[in-house]
């Protein structure tokens, strides 16, 4: 919801979302992209720290966190001006599909 929500609030001008996963080896990226702006190389590595943004919470930091916990991982791997795109990593043995 997250994701979400900052696509909304932050990409300009956002038309599509779409959520998809790639399998890596066992393990799989749950793929999360918008065609907005993007985030810019400098941002990137900020992002997930605590209290960054336009409007300063803790949205993707408190995200990466819980994920942590979970053994996911998340990193944001956009072009700026095509869009953003994060991808989750859940390692085997962490998913199954039903």
């Amino acid at each position: 919801a997250n994701l979400i929500n900052n696509s909304l609030n932050f990409g300009v001008r956002v038309s599509r979302i779409s959520i998809s996963y790639l399998p890596f080896n066992r393990d799989i990226a749950i793929v999360y992209e918008d065609n907005g702006i993007g985030i810019h190389a400098v941002d990137k590595s900020k992002i997930f720290e605590k209290g960054v943004g336009k409007k300063p919470g803790f949205g993707l930091y408190l995200s990466r966190e819980i994920l942590s916990v979970t053994g996911l991982s998340i990193k944001e791997c956009g072009v700026y001006g095509q869009g953003a795109r994060f991808e989750i990593f859940v390692p085997a043995g962490k998913f199954r599909f039903v």
